[in-house]
């Protein structure tokens, strides 16, 4: 190629230099190792990217092999649980099912892509194709029990399915056999029943055999009473005194036996009434007195007059248990029986110098949920009773020993409102004992069996009071309408021959005289039934066998009540103060039965009665201004008890009202109290406690001091509970039960049932309802009052 060189100077044309063929040459070899070094490293890129590719084939490989693998054993999976599955697609079409599903709807492998309408439902499941819509448009499983056409039973769901795919959303319905289920529900139903029947059948039998077992036993104790009074030799007089101690010890086995039976079956009621202290220990020191005497023993009772609330009967029997251990245990020194008051609640305890027990025994025996359990220890079953009973009766039970030295049991019981001794009356200008003013009165004897009859009879009359007596209720009856008997006081047996027993005809006879008749009814039947029968007529009843002591008493002090009574009664007519009349009571309930019962209840205790269906019933005949109280169910169907209460309050109504429920719930207790409620009390209720309810709400209706004093002291037991004990009560009265605030507190679950018992005891409360009358009651009294109980209510 020519090369064009620059112009010289002078000269027109340029210079031209031809290259040599040499140099082509090595031009051309240069591009063309150029050009083998691209190709070499373009060869080089394309092995690289192939061996890359084949990498990626193996994975991809691998991969779905893993799937393909997964995809089996899910499959297999599904298969081999024998599950009934059907998935279905958006549209409710067939995608999936199992094997399991075949028998139930003869559904095969070409139906895939069919609708679920195609399928024939089971036997009982017409809502099947409804409810898989449902599910699809609400997202929410649902689920039946439906069962087969050969009577097979399942549980029938059917869940919401979500995919990001091709097939978008659907659901998948299974099918989980219940027979087995249901025939273990049906065995356990089958062997409750059983395990009831035997249960009521045993309660049945012991009550029939209490009251055959108890009748000779009563004669035996009238007997030996009357032979004490005629025997004046020493001799004799101890015979005498041993028979009857010997006849209360078969009384007492008898007691145990059927307390026993009755806490084991939970059939077992308390009755809580207003008695002095002084009578439980006066018995308790005749009946083991002699039996200390017997050990070489010293029994000390250490007298007291207060008044407690309790039930009589079974707080009788923690302290004899509690006796009987100490006698059992003691070799020498001697037994105490006393009572320490403390606040608002009296502690009756039992000291003992007998042998003694380690701490941590102790502990487990009064701790543990069975104490019989525990081998070796045969003080263990009557301290189940006495632990058992302390929780019937809302009583704290607490106990020391030290080994070798003695023991303590203190049983804390909430002393009595009332006055602690009993009225004194005037006759002649002088004050009298109750019994003197009353010799004179007429008691009505009614006794099928004629020794007894005739035994009571001779008592009576040695005691200086007129006696009529009476071997059926129609005899009875006839007495004293043809007779001219009036009775001031009627003594029965429950069960009596003929058509009526002595509960009914103490009720007829009340109804005869019209008066209000203190009545006993002295029976051998000491079923629940019989006591709830005999508390809601508002009467005492006592157990056979009752001792001479006793029956005298309880005579003395009804008669000495009735009269003192009679003489209120009369001061009051001779006063110039205008009597603003009876109250009514408005009770509203749906249940015709109840509201007739009630209004006999409130009628007989001089209120007047209006009754409503319902709460709307209700308020269209209301008017205010009434001297009222009203008595409504928490749950009336339409308008609710609660509703009722605040449409009053709002309206500035302050009827006050009684609410009740057949739920225990304390939410609802806690509702009805801050919707405005004085008072919210549990069917079934007693005669007594729904009188003083009513009683308590509208005396605090109509005397604000009284109100304040009742806050005052609310606020007072508030204020004796620890910081732990007002956290509980916050944690309790919430609704919380007891193993979730052990966990909340990091405390055991024993230790918060500890401290429950002790705030029951501290405010005096029977109940939870109760307690949060009072927790209210101290908040109302201090608004401010943030760390009580109280402050639980506000925040819910």
């Amino acid at each position: 190629m020519p090369v064009r060189l620059p112009l010289d100077a002078g000269t027109a044309k340029p210079k031209v230099i031809t290259p040599s063929p040499s140099a082509d040459a090595s031009t051309l070899n240069s591009e063309k190792q150029s050009d083998s070094l691209i190709a070499t490293e373009s060869l080089d890129q394309l092995r690289s990217l192939n061996n890359e590719l084949t990498d990626m084939n193996d994975q991809l490989r691998y991969s779905l092999e893993q799937q393909r693998a997964a995809s089996l054993v899910y499959l297999n999976v599904l298969y081999s649980i024998n599950i009934a599955a059907i998935l279905l697609d958006e549209d409710l079409n067939i995608r999936l099912f199992t094997p399991a599903s075949q028998s139930l709807f003869n559904i095969l492998a070409q139906d895939i892509g069919r609708p679920l309408a195609d399928l024939r439902p089971l036997a009982s499941d017409s809502n099947l194709l409804e409810d898989a819509r449902t599910v699809m448009r609400d997202k929410t499983p649902l689920e039946r029990e439906v069962e087969s056409r050969s009577g097979v039973s399942f549980t029938r769901r059917i869940s919401p399915y979500s995919q990001q795919d091709s097939f978008g959303d659907g659901v998948v319905i299974t099918f989980t056999d219940i027979c087995d289920k249901k025939q273990i529900t049906q065995a356990l139903e089958k062997a409750t029943q059983k395990a009831e029947l035997a249960t009521a059948t045993r309660s049945r039998f012991l009550a029939c055999a209490s009251h055959d077992l108890r009748q000779p036993l009563q004669t035996l104790k009238l007997l030996q009473g009357l032979l004490l009074d005629i025997l004046n030799d020493e001799q004799p007089r101890k015979l005498t005194v041993r028979i009857g101690e010997t006849v209360g010890a078969m009384s007492g086995m008898l007691n145990a036996l059927l307390d026993i039976n009755h806490i084991e079956t939970g059939t077992v009621q308390a009755t809580p009434v207003s008695f002095r202290v002084s009578d439980l220990l006066d018995r308790l020191a005749d009946e083991f007195s002699y039996k200390a005497g017997a050990k070489g023993l010293k029994l000390k009772v250490v007298p007291c007059h207060l008044s407690v609330e309790s039930d009589p009967r079974l707080l009788e029997q923690i302290l004899r248990n509690l006796l009987s251990n100490a006698l059992k245990y003691t070799y020498e020194g001697r037994i105490l029986l006393g009572c320490r008051r403390h606040g608002g609640w009296l502690s009756i305890e039992v000291w003992d110098t007998g042998i003694g027990m380690e701490s941590s025994v102790l502990e487990s025996l009064i701790e543990e949920q069975d104490p019989t359990d525990n081998p070796g220890q045969e003080s263990g079953a009557a301290l189940l009773i006495v632990k058992r009973l302390c929780a019937v009766l809302g009583h704290r039970l607490r106990a020391q020993s030290s080994f070798a030295k003695g023991s303590t049991f203190s049983i804390d019981v909430a002393l009595s409102r009332e006055c602690t001794t009993l009225p004194i009356v005037v006759q002649d200008g002088k004050p009298q004992e109750p019994g003197a003013v009353t010799k004179n009165g007429m008691i009505l004897i009614v006794e099928d069996d004629a020794e007894l009859l005739e035994l009571l009879g001779n008592l009576l009359k040695s005691e200086g009071y007129q006696v009529a007596m009476a071997i059926d209720g129609a005899t009875a009856l006839d007495s004293v309408t043809h007779g001219g008997v009036q009775p001031d006081l009627i003594l029965a047996d429950f069960n009596l021959p003929g058509s009526i027993n002595g509960l009914q005809m103490i009720t007829q006879l009340r109804k005869k005289l019209h008066r209000s008749i203190p009545a006993i009814v002295l029976t051998g039947d000491i079923s629940r039934q019989t006591s709830r029968d005999v508390a809601f007529e508002h009467c005492t009843q006592l157990n056979k066998p009752a001792k001479l002591k006793e029956i005298i008493f309880v005579i003395t002090s009804l008669l000495a009540h009735q009269c003192s009574a009679t003489v209120n009664d009369e001061l009051l007519e001779d006063s110039d103060s205008c009597d603003p009349g009876p109250s009514t009571i408005f009770v509203v309930d749906a249940d015709d039965l109840f509201r007739d019962t009630i209004r006999g209840v409130l009628e007989s205790s001089d209120y007047h009665v209006q009754d409503y269906a319902s709460c709307e019933a209700f308020l269209t005949d209301y008017s205010p201004g009434l001297r009222a109280c009203l008595l409504v169910d928490a749950h009336s169907p339409g308008m609710d008890g609660l509703e009722l209460l605040y449409r009053l309050r709002s309206n500035g109504d302050d009827l006050p009202a009684v609410m009740i429920s057949g739920s225990s719930d304390v939410s609802i207790a806690v509702d009805a109290m801050k919707a405005g409620a004085s008072d919210f009390i549990e069917k079934p209720f007693g005669r007594i406690e729904v009188l003083q309810s009513i009683a308590r709400a509208l005396e605090h209706s109509l005397d604000a001091s009284k109100k304040l004093a009742w806050t005052q002291e609310a606020a007072h037991y508030i204020d004796s509970l620890t910081l732990r004990q007002r956290q509980i009560m916050d944690m309790v009265l919430a609704g919380h039960p007891s193993k979730n605030i052990a966990a909340e507190l990091g405390i055991s679950q024993r230790t918060v049932e500890n401290h429950r018992a002790s705030i029951m005891a501290r405010t005096h409360s029977k109940s939870i309802p109760a307690l949060a009358r009072i927790a209210l009651a101290a908040n109302a009294h201090a608004s401010a009052y943030a760390p009580s109980g109280a402050s639980a209510l506000r925040k819910n």
